[in-house]
């Protein structure tokens, strides 16, 4: 017999048989799902940058003082420059500046000190200057005034992760060096630094 619908009891009643037919059709759909997980761990380690000079000896002779430079003369300083990060570097600069020690030698950029610095595939050969390459030569900084900031330095092998750049360091003072430069002296500080690899998607 089915539910009246002419009284007032009966539609409260027939309202409130819809709602639980509703929530048990909920329930059904609740507590009957499927499911599935699982996870994974992932692992990130950053990269290391850093460019080192050797330990002074034979073949980095930079820190080494130098006396007795007249007009014409040229100074070798051997140097080894590695990259002893694991990563590829996208450029090396070098920075020298004088501070306090600034002086005729340094502060004269056409009459002063003048910067080369060349690359030799193999170490450079010869207990004193000059210094003579056996293997593949190469210009990384051309003739310039002894101070600068952030010069960029070319064909460095360095640039690879593990590898090392055996450098000559040349300065000479410029034969049209004034008279302020006797008994001038001028300790230059060399400052290299290496900067990451272009950004990659890996």
């Amino acid at each position: 017999m089915g539910i009246s619908m002419k009284t007032t009891s009966g539609k409260i009643l027939a309202s409130v048989a819809l709602v639980g037919t509703a929530a048990a059709v909920a329930g059904m759909g609740t507590y009957g799902a499927f499911t599935s997980s699982t996870a994974a761990n992932a692992a990130v380690t950053a990269g290391t940058v850093q460019i080192a000079l050797g330990a002074p000896g034979a073949n980095n002779t930079l820190s080494v003082p130098v006396g007795g430079v007249l007009p014409g003369d040229t100074v070798e300083k051997l140097v080894t420059l590695a990259n002893t990060g694991d990563s590829d570097l996208n450029a090396v600069t070098l920075t020298t500046d004088a501070g306090a020690t600034a002086s005729a030698l340094t502060t004269e950029a056409v009459d002063g000190l003048q910067l080369t610095i060349e690359n030799c595939s193999v170490a450079w050969t010869g207990t004193a200057a000059p210094y003579s390459c056996a293997g593949t030569k190469s210009v990384v900084l051309a003739s310039s005034p002894i101070i600068g900031a952030n010069r960029a330095l070319a064909n460095l092998t360095a640039l690879t992760a593990a590898k090392t750049d055996y450098l000559k360091v040349s300065t000479t003072l410029a034969k049209s060096a004034p008279n302020t430069a006797q008994g001038a002296s001028s300790t230059i500080g060399f400052a290299f630094s290496g900067t990451q690899r272009t950004e990659t998607v890996k």
